[in-house]
């Protein structure tokens, strides 16, 4: 028997999980269930996994599985069927070919360039939804593990949640990798991730997000 915060909890990250194939965070969790902080989504996480309704995948951030759905009125059920279709999981060795769109700066932005390349890309290292990939040109994201001539898979989409690793196109010429940060009086913050670079300041109507880093790619 769960209880009300739990059952919340629970039927939260599941409609999570179904929408974007991406657990969400601590922050989102705590302000979806008005707690005061993350220490109580910290607790209803443990007594989750304690009765066997999740699982933490080790070795991943954010990685949360539900193994086990709770219970839910027959209207929420029936409708949660027609939208979340079943996942089938792609065997590890499954290659995909992504459009490979030019170089990105983890640097300075520079102009987002279009390019007709393919890049072969395991199955196993993308989740759902439409993806690209990117050359990475530059240093400033090399805290974050992204290194230059590193490729970043990206997710595409036009939303970013505070802290998301994210695509920007500043000015519809320009094109970086930072962190996102909206900021108030219709800002942006996009921050860099090597303490020699500074945070770049938008105004919000300047800058459009083109995706979200899902992945890289690394050749040796």
């Amino acid at each position: 028997m769960l209880t009300r915060k739990q059952h919340q909890l629970i039927c939260y990250i599941e409609d999570k999980l179904a929408e974007t194939g991406i657990s969400p965070s601590f922050e989102e969790m705590k302000e979806a269930l008005t707690l005061k902080s993350k220490s109580g989504v910290h607790r209803l996480i443990s007594a989750l996994e304690e009765r066997g309704f999740l699982k933490r995948l080790p070795n991943r951030a954010r990685a949360l599985e539900v193994v086990r759905s709770p219970e839910r009125g027959p209207q929420v059920a029936k409708a949660r069927a027609k939208v979340a279709a079943p996942k089938i999981p792609m065997p590890a060795n499954d290659v995909i070919d992504l459009p490979l769109h030019g170089r990105i700066a983890a640097g300075a932005p520079i102009e987002a360039i279009e390019g007709q390349s393919i890049l072969q890309v395991p199955a196993a290292l993308l989740g759902p939804g439409e993806h690209y990939a990117l050359e990475v040109s530059g240093d400033s994201m090399v805290e974050a593990g992204i290194l230059d001539g590193d490729f970043a898979l990206i997710r595409k989409t036009e939303t970013g949640r505070e802290g998301d690793i994210v695509v920007a196109l500043v000015d519809d010429s320009e094109a970086t990798l930072k962190y996102f940060h909206a900021e108030g009086g219709g800002n942006v913050r996009l921050d860099p991730a090597n303490a020699r670079y500074e945070a770049q300041r938008y105004r919000a109507d300047r800058v459009r997000v083109q995706g979200r880093l899902a992945g890289l790619l690394r050749r040796y």
